[in-house]
């Protein structure tokens, strides 16, 4: 069984502003429990992404998170996901890039979030599928 990027994808998505301070954005990060954000910005195109990883670089090189904003540090060139996507093509686009988070576009707007440990957590759950399946046919196969 396949599964696709929209059955895997979380559906609530943090969205900041690109004049948030990297405080302000880890703050709302740690209360939610995770690692990336959607930046909305009027001002450009398409929605970018700021992750745990871009605000660990900048405290990292000694920069304060009081002063530092999200447009900064942000990705702009995003490459999105779409909801039929499998979850191969998810996985491979982030191993490809050195991506942890991928955002999920749907008709233009932002659909989801799809993170590494989404991957994991979908692949663990199809292998114990998998699994269980082949244990019911062994099963079955003795009964015979």
């Amino acid at each position: 069984m396949t599964m696709q990027v929209g059955e895997a994808m979380s559906e609530s998505v943090l969205t900041v502003g690109p004049g948030h301070t990297l405080r302000e954005v880890a703050t709302l990060m740690a209360a939610r429990q995770i690692g990336s954000a959607v930046v909305h910005d009027p001002e450009r195109p398409g929605p970018g992404i700021i992750t745990e990883r871009d605000i660990m670089l900048s405290l990292g090189a000694g920069e304060s998170p009081d002063e530092e904003l999200v447009e900064t540090h942000m990705a702009s060139d995003v490459i999105f996901a779409a909801p039929d996507w499998s979850l191969d093509e998810a996985a491979d686009a982030m191993v490809l890039h050195g991506f942890r988070h991928l955002v999920v576009v749907s008709g233009g707007a932002v659909a989801g979030m799809l993170s590494m440990r989404d991957l994991v957590r979908c692949y663990v759950e199809l292998a114990a599928e998998k699994a269980n399946v082949g244990a019911a046919e062994t099963a079955s196969e003795r009964e015979r």
